[in-house]
């Protein structure tokens, strides 16, 4: 979360001053002291922190959002030494992301955004929005290095009959729902487009977008590729025992993308459930696709469910768990050894308990494992396990900045292949500002 001041303190400060040498000068004291009281109460409200999350989401500006004044900085970064004194430098198994874990086990990189948002005096919000990435994994960055993630526009408190619609177009982050413990993003659709957000239809809501893949063979800094997706979500849907959000998405493809993939296309529906305070039920089935309908990839079919959550067995110890199932089916999901029409199974346990000494210092153990089940009977197991000592400013799992110090120790053994060692140590930083 980031904490955005509207004023420096320092501005506050000066121009209260400057007000008291000019009240000094005056025959009306009693009216300047009044007034000079007010601009101060002002300035101090104008100083008082407002919320900007950032968690690598889209974001949605509401009608009762107050714009701080001048440029909003946020971003997300982890960077850090990673030694690797073994066969590899990481333990992974399977597509679900780091599916044994993600702490001690994970890429450096980073992402950098500014925004500035203004008010009409009719009460609509604009905000105008740029990010630059990085990140030292090809799956999420590309050849380029540092890519033009985001450039966009949008608004809301546009309609009174609807004064939570945001609308936006450019290019930003789309529909993304990710996972913690391994670092998965189950759903992403990031590209240039445009779409609405936050519908009211009766007591739920509605967002759809319209969004073209951008072309990263030299960053992402192209146009379009020829494909594209229609996306949908369902939420604001209380049952009682939690919120339900549903997901709907469609994927298809122009002349743009090459005659291969002009009469492809990909579907995926999705569900998220919320289970109590802290606990959630996630389900995805995919036709054509896995994780983004712009894979456009044929008779691959996906199922996947997870349930993750944590608990506070005491006001210092908290546990962080999640555990995976996902099973991919069709001609494109075969190993180069195996048939043409094949599939497998992956499994997933992580599990992470977390210990806060005190507001500054805090241990994290992180244990996770993970297999591959071919029906062709080729098998892929991996285990995990980090210790990590902590510094970060707060106390908490969730505190950032955080810097850590870790060991990490796994291996990878594979049916075919000999066993892959992993011992690792590192000192990084992760921080969301």
């Amino acid at each position: 979360m980031i904490k955005v001041k509207k004023l420096p303190l320092a501005v506050a400060v000066a121009t209260s001053l400057i007000s008291f040498s000019s009240l000094a000068e005056t025959e009306n004291n009693n009216t300047q002291l009044e007034e000079l009281t007010k601009r101060i109460q002002e300035l101090e409200t104008k100083v008082q922190e407002t919320d900007y999350i950032y968690d690598q989401q889209p974001a949605v500006l509401t009608p009762d959002f107050e714009p701080p004044a001048g440029l909003v900085f946020s971003g997300y970064a982890r960077y850090g030494a990673h030694y690797a004194d073994s066969d590899a430098a990481y333990v992974e198994v399977g597509s679900s992301g780091r599916s044994v874990g993600r702490l001690g086990n994970e890429y450096n990189g980073g992402e950098v955004q500014l925004a500035r948002a203004a008010k009409t005096d009719s009460g609509m919000l604009w905000d105008v929005v740029v990010m630059f990435d990085q990140w030292g994994n090809k799956a999420w960055g590309s050849e380029g290095g540092v890519n033009l993630k985001k450039m966009y526009a949008g608004a809301t408190n546009i309609f009174e009959s609807q004064p939570e619609l945001y609308l936006w177009a450019g290019r930003d982050f789309h529909q993304r729902p990710q996972q913690g413990l391994n670092d998965y993003f189950w759903m992403t659709h990031d590209g240039q487009g445009g779409g609405f957000n936050n519908l009211t239809l009766g007591g739920i809501k509605l967002d759809m977008g319209f969004v073209g893949q951008v072309d990263s063979a030299t960053g992402a800094l192209g146009n379009d590729n020829g494909k594209y997706a229609l996306t949908s979500k369902l939420h604001g849907i209380d049952l009682g025992i939690g919120n339900l959000d549903l997901y709907a998405n469609y994927g298809f493809a122009s002349k743009q993308a090459g005659e291969d993939l002009q009469d492809e296309k990909a579907w995926q529906v999705g569900a998220v459930l919320g289970l109590g305070a802290s606990n959630k039920f996630v389900f995805k089935y995919a036709d054509g696709a896995d994780d983004s309908v712009f894979d456009l990839a044929g008779d691959k079919k996906v199922i996947y469910a997870s349930l993750e959550g944590g608990v506070n067995p005491s006001s210092n110890l908290f546990i962080d768990y999640l555990a995976s199932y996902k099973k991919l089916s069709g001609e494109n999901v075969k190993m180069p050894w195996e048939a043409e029409n094949t599939e497998r199974s992956e499994y997933s346990a992580i599990v992470r308990p977390m210990y806060n000494w005190d507001e500054v210092h805090s241990t994290w153990l992180e244990a996770g494992y993970a297999m591959e089940d071919h029906v062709s009977g080729f098998e892929k197991k991996g285990w995990k396990v980090t210790l990590s000592q902590n510094v970060s400013m707060g106390g908490l799992p969730w505190s950032r900045p955080m810097l850590r110090f870790y060991v990490t120790a796994g291996d990878v053994t594979a049916s075919e292949q000999e066993k892959v060692d992993t011992l690792t140590a590192g000192a990084m930083f992760e921080a969301w500002w």
